[in-house]
């Protein structure tokens, strides 16, 4: 029985009390094991509590070699990281995408780099089964991308939106519009309405609901090739049906305002949970310079890290600054993951575009 003066506290007292304690039992999340930036990084909630995954990427060097195969498994209940057993393929892959679904994790696209600088999209989809350590392959992304956005929806069918793809324009390489649809039941693949505006990779953005939110990017400089990429600063809302009858391959697209800060690349995106009221997709860190993988800009000047964290609220459809001075901002993300600490950023690029371990977790306010 609670003691009488635990009965006699404030409603919003307690409240605070009790986050505190949580916050004081939680353990340290602990450094990757080796540096690591632009991993595909996912957060599972299966029976066995959650777990977050991260996948791949490049290591400190900055080299092609130092592109890697490596997997990690944290488990935040201790805060310790496990090594998994390396994602399949003859090398490994930078700007992949990763979601998880129940008991799997899916890693779809990106790409390798070869001893000459050569970069060649693929178009592979390995699913990871955690409990078993053990991957098999799914059916292959009809057009291959990398430096997409990714999203889930209705706990079944995975959105790949836009990207960078080597065999666009004759193999000449470049963005695409393309919305593809993965169905995680029927492992097979849909076209759904591309996206209007100007193709992009690098992008940012998730799916929470029945809404679909994306920004910025980098495209092709349309006045030459110095430098041969450039910013984006179009943000854009696609609606998705909300009932089940709808065709989900049809979606309204909106362009919207532009988000608070001037990051436009590689920012790192993902959704929190879907609330009576809508919920939000926050956004941190990135880069307003676009860069090659080594996080020199393609002006040939070197790219910085933004420390404004903002959010999209799907309620009220406007954005929020989260905060403007995030300590140690980081760039060059493949997503953040959403959890009741608050946004976890599992390695990538600090200042100086020094690779890092770091496992960073960004408070977030209260009403946030």
């Amino acid at each position: 029985m609670k003691s009488a003066s635990a009965k006699l506290l404030p409603p919003l007292l307690y409240f605070f009390l009790m986050t505190g304690l949580q916050a004081a039992q939680e353990p340290k999340l602990s450094p990757l094991p080796a540096p690591v930036s632009n991993n595909a990084v996912a957060i599972s909630h299966d029976e066995g509590g959650a777990r977050i995954f991260s996948f791949m990427g490049i290591g400190a060097k900055k080299t092609w070699d130092a592109i890697t195969t490596s997997a990690y498994e944290l488990d935040p209940d201790n805060g310790q990281w496990t090594e998994k057993r390396p994602v399949p393929g003859v090398a490994g892959r930078l700007a992949a995408s990763a979601v998880a679904l129940h008991d799997q994790v899916f890693i779809l696209g990106g790409y390798v780099v070869d001893a000459q600088g050569g970069e060649t999209t693929v178009s592979d989809l390995n699913v990871f089964v955690p409990v078993e350590n053990r991957y098999y392959r799914g059916k292959d992304i009809p057009v291959p991308v990398d430096d997409a956005v990714v999203g889930l929806y209705r706990d079944r069918y995975i959105f790949l939106i836009g990207g960078w793809s080597s065999s666009a324009e004759g193999g000449k390489g470049g963005a695409v519009r393309n919305v593809q649809v993965y169905d995680t039941d029927k492992d097979s693949w849909m076209q759904a309405t591309p996206i209007p505006g100007t193709p992009v990779f690098g992008h940012a953005g998730a799916i929470l609901g029945d809404t679909i939110i994306y920004v910025d990017g980098a495209h092709k400089n349309p006045f030459g090739i110095n430098p041969k990429y450039v910013p984006s600063s179009e943000c854009w809302m696609g609606k998705l049906p909300s009932s089940k009858k709808g065709d989900f391959t049809k979606i309204e697209w909106i362009k919207l305002n532009p988000h608070p800060g001037n990051a436009h690349y590689r920012i790192a995106a993902g959704a929190g949970p879907l609330e009576k009221r809508g919920g939000r997709i926050y956004f941190s860190g990135g880069s307003d310079t676009p860069y090659n993988y080594d996080g020199i800009g393609y002006n040939g000047r070197p790219a910085e890290p933004s420390p404004v964290t903002f959010a999209f609220n799907v309620y009220t459809e406007q954005w929020e600054t989260i905060g403007e001075n995030t300590p140690d901002p980081t760039m060059d993300h493949r997503g953040l993951l959403v959890a009741h600490r608050g946004l976890i950023l599992a390695g990538g690029m600090e200042k100086g575009q020094q690779v890092t371990a770091k496992v960073t977790v960004v408070k977030l306010g209260r009403g946030k």
